[in-house]
């Protein structure tokens, strides 16, 4: 078994939360059991086929255990899934063959991109708030800038967020945000990461919550347009009631879909 290495030889944009994440094979073999009952993990999928409307080379940016991959694979799609954890990707290509639809998977970081060929695909995903998973506001905009470097023009991303306003329903979120306001004030470069609970065994996993402006602002950097970006809630079809009223405060996050110019 390879050591894990010191904090200071982490890969760029990867913390020792997120390392020991996708280098847990139990976690990986649970996965998709631990899924099951959110509803995002429906929500996002119905989104993403509104824009990949018809088959062509998709790559999915944090593909876990192939969820996005297979129902596309399915539809006649050339698909590649990018992970850090090897596990995960073992677990995709199980039910990738159980399946007997062809899948393409790919171990690397969302940061270091640069083996894939320029405008070499027609859609790109990052769901279920993998962006997020990525320590730094560098590593971020790294990964975004490779997905507007491998679309082709008119290509189409979607991607999911968790919103920072949403703290403010629940005592310790408000706290956080407090905290990370002062943060914000210094330029702070993890001002909006937050620790999250211990999570399937797993400590010091941080998540970085964003606000809609942020997120849009990030894919225009790039060089995407946006297309669209929808509130998403906590009911089981996801939808945000009275949507008008204060969605920057009610959403659980964001759905955001945008295209290479």
């Amino acid at each position: 078994m390879t050591p894990a290495p010191a904090d200071w030889q982490l890969p760029a944009g990867v913390n020792r939360g997120l390392w020991d994440y996708v280098h847990d094979a139990a976690l990986a073999q649970g996965y998709d059991a631990h899924l099951a009952g959110s509803p995002l993990s429906h929500i996002d999928l119905a989104f993403a086929e509104r824009y990949f409307d018809r088959p062509g080379r998709l790559i999915d940016l944090g593909c876990g255990t192939g969820r996005l991959l297979l129902p596309f694979a399915q539809r006649g799609f050339w698909v590649l899934g990018v992970d850090l954890s090897e596990a995960m990707l073992d677990v995709a290509e199980t039910k990738a063959r159980g399946q007997q639809v062809a899948i393409h998977r790919l171990k690397a970081n969302l940061v270091d991109l640069d083996a894939l060929r320029d405008r070499s695909f027609d859609y790109a995903a990052c769901l279920f708030s993998t962006l997020g998973m990525l320590s730094g506001p560098d590593a971020r905009r790294r990964a975004i800038a490779h997905v507007h470097r491998l679309l082709r023009p008119g290509g189409r991303f979607v991607l999911h967020v968790h919103n920072k306003w949403f703290n403010v329903w629940d005592s310790r979120g408000r706290r956080w945000l407090l905290l990370d306001l002062l943060r914000s004030w210094r330029f702070r470069p993890s001002a909006g990461d937050r620790l999250m609970p211990v999570h399937q065994g797993i400590a010091g996993l941080s998540l970085h919550l964003f606000t809609r402006r942020e997120a849009i602002r990030l894919l225009r950097e790039a060089g995407l347009r946006l297309l669209e970006a929808r509130p998403v809630s906590l009911a089981p079809d996801g939808r945000l009631n009275r949507a008008a009223w204060f969605p920057w405060l009610r959403a659980y996050g964001y759905l955001l879909a945008a295209e290479r110019k």
